[in-house]
């Protein structure tokens, strides 16, 4: 990538941290329906889709490491689990495949969102990610819009089971496009094209279309930006016990 100097805006790195913990969590968790998935295909599927999360976590926890003076291992793995800074949203453990399915859903088509508002960026660096990255989103979101509407169209479990997971995740849903709080830096210094309070209207407006046809709950809008990153779950808890374990048992190997 061209342009490896970070320009001095405040909110940077805390911008390219939430993006990669929510690339990073998402496809960790979701990398668990390898196996046990309820097709075969999407014992593949999932499998690379969480393994395209991990490569757009690595590559944009690389740009913070740049900008921190350290590595991209360091930042994914050696972090409290207070200091994760993804969106609560991705707090909500894997459950079941309705479950996952709404999450993915709402997550996919929210970063979608945040994606295209950062893709024209001031810094090349990121922009030039963010352009690939969303070359390979697109078909995420084909993904999972795909498997939302067919269990949304599904009488009984599937669609009971589907509702359940959107109204237990609800409150959480916009937590993707929470503020973030020097964002007006980044809008200055025209990184971010957009506040977050406007990206967020503007998913739930996208979405709104989708979710009267198939006659669900829409999601409210986001009600407590504090807690949107933070105050993790005890299902992150476990996670980040899980995707720490190998490294912990020896910090100083290197792997």
């Amino acid at each position: 990538m061209s342009g490896t100097a970070a320009p001095v805006v405040v909110g940077l790195d805390e911008l390219l941290l939430s993006m990669a913990d929510d690339e990073f969590v998402i496809g960790f968790s979701d990398s668990e329906w390898t196996g046990i998935a309820p097709l075969l295909e999407e014992d593949v599927a999932m499998s690379s889709l969480s393994q395209d999360e991990l490569g757009h976590a690595f590559a944009l926890y690389g740009l913070l490491a740049a900008i921190q003076d350290t590595d991209a291992d360091t930042i994914a793995y050696d972090r409290d689990l207070a200091d994760y800074r993804h969106a609560r949203l991705l707090d909500h453990g894997r459950g079941d495949w309705a479950m996952t399915i709404a999450r993915r859903y709402l997550y996919e088509t929210a970063d979608a969102v945040r994606l295209e508002a950062l893709e024209d960026g001031s810094w090349s660096p990121l922009a030039e990610l963010v352009a690939k990255i969303r070359r390979e989103e697109r078909y995420h979101v084909m993904h999972a819009t795909t498997w939302f509407e067919r269990l949304a169209a599904t009488d009984g479990e599937p669609r009971v089971r589907l509702v359940e997971a959107l109204l237990r995740m609800g409150n959480d849903a916009a937590t993707v496009l929470a503020p973030l709080p020097a964002e007006r830096d980044l809008v200055a210094a025209g990184i971010l094209a957009q506040p977050f309070g406007t990206l967020e209207r503007r998913w739930r407006a996208q979405l709104a279309p989708t979710f009267d046809r198939l006659e669900l709950p829409m999601v409210p809008s986001l009600s407590d930006p504090m807690r949107a990153r933070a105050d993790h779950s005890a299902s992150f808890r476990w996670l980040h016990g899980e995707f720490t374990s190998v490294r912990a048992l020896d910090r100083g190997a290197t792997w």
